[in-house]
C-alpha cells in the first residue's frame, strides 16, 4: 500500500466493503450515523440566521473606500448595503456602524446608509481591522447576539480581517458579499475564499433577509420586508410588485 493510501483515512462501505476516503464526506456528516435520518423533524438548522440571534456590523461604507473599489459596480454595492440595513430595521436586528478615518481620509458614512439610522454616530477608527478597536467589539458584545452579519469595504482587508478575528473568538460570521467590495475582483474573491476556509458563510443581502423571514405567514414583518424587496431586489422585486398589483388578495412573495 502506498504512503498516500496509508495516510488517507478511509471508511468501509457496508454494502460493497469498498474503501471510502473520508475526505469525500462533507465535514458536517462525518461521525454521524445514517440511522439518524430516521429522527428527522421539521426544525431549521441551528446555523440558520434568525432576527433574534443576529447583529449586523457595517464597516467603512465611505467615499474614499468606494473610490478604490473595482470588484463590482459601486451602485450595486450601495443598493445591497442599504437594502441590508433596511432589512435589519424591519426585523429589529441591532446594527453597529463603523468608519475609518472619516475626518482625515475616507469621508463620511454613505449618506443613504446614514439616513437609515438618524442620530446614530458611527464608531470612527484608526484600525483597518475593526475587531482591534475595543469600542466595536464592546458594541457587538453588548447585543448578546452570537451571529454577526458583516459587510463593508474592502473585502480583503476590513472585512476579512474582522471576520477571521471574530470567528477566532467564537462568533459565527456571515458575509453578504454583494454589500462588500475590493480593490480588484481577484482581491475580493480571494478574501471570500479565505473567509470560507475559516468557517465564514457567504450570503447576499437578499438571502440574508429571506433567511430572517423564512415563513411568509410571519405577518408582522411581511409588509416591511416585501417593501424592501420591491425597491431593491431588481427583477424579483419587480415581479413581486406585479403579483401584488394583479393578485392583491393572494400571498405572492414566494
Amino acid at each position: 500500500m502506498s504512503c498516500e493510501r496509508q495516510g488517507a483515512a478511509s471508511l468501509a462501505d457496508p454494502a460493497s466493503a469498498a474503501p471510502i476516503d473520508i475526505r469525500t464526506i462533507p465535514t458536517h456528516r462525518r461521525g454521524k450515523s445514517m440511522a439518524s435520518i430516521s429522527k428527522a423533524k421539521p426544525d431549521p438548522a441551528a446555523s440558520l440566521l434568525t432576527p433574534q440571534d443576529s447583529v449586523v456590523l457595517l464597516v467603512d461604507h465611505q467615499p474614499q473606500m468606494f473610490f478604490g473599489t473595482t470588484s463590482a459596480d459601486r451602485g450595486s454595492i450601495i443598493n445591497a448595503t442599504v437594502a441590508l440595513a433596511k432589512g435589519a430595521k424591519a426585523f429589529d436586528v441591532p446594527v453597529v456602524l463603523t468608519t475609518v478615518a472619516s475626518k482625515t481620509f475616507s469621508g463620511p458614512l454613505l449618506p443613504p446608509l446614514a439616513a437609515q439610522f438618524p442620530g446614530m454616530a458611527p464608531i470612527d477608527r484608526t484600525t483597518m481591522n475593526c475587531w482591534e478597536d475595543p469600542r466595536v467589539v464592546d458594541a457587538v458584545r453588548a447585543t448578546g447576539r452570537p451571529k454577526i452579519v458583516l459587510a463593508g469595504l474592502w473585502t480583503e482587508v476590513c472585512i476579512a480581517l474582522a471576520a477571521l478575528s471574530a470567528v477566532d473568538q467564537g462568533y459565527q460570521v456571515y458575509v453578504p458579499t454583494d454589500a462588500c467590495g475590493g480593490v480588484s475582483l481577484e482581491a475580493h474573491e480571494n478574501a471570500v475564499q479565505r473567509m470560507i476556509q475559516h468557517g465564514v458563510a457567504p450570503l447576499t443581502w437578499l438571502t440574508t433577509v429571506l433567511e430572517w423571514q423564512r415563513d411568509w405567514a410571519r405577518t408582522q414583518t411581511y409588509e416591511a420586508i416585501t417593501a424592501v424587496i420591491k425597491e431593491h431586489a431588481g427583477a424579483y422585486g419587480l415581479g413581486l410588485a406585479y403579483a401584488h398589483a394583479m393578485f392583491p388578495t393572494h400571498e405572492a412573495a414566494a
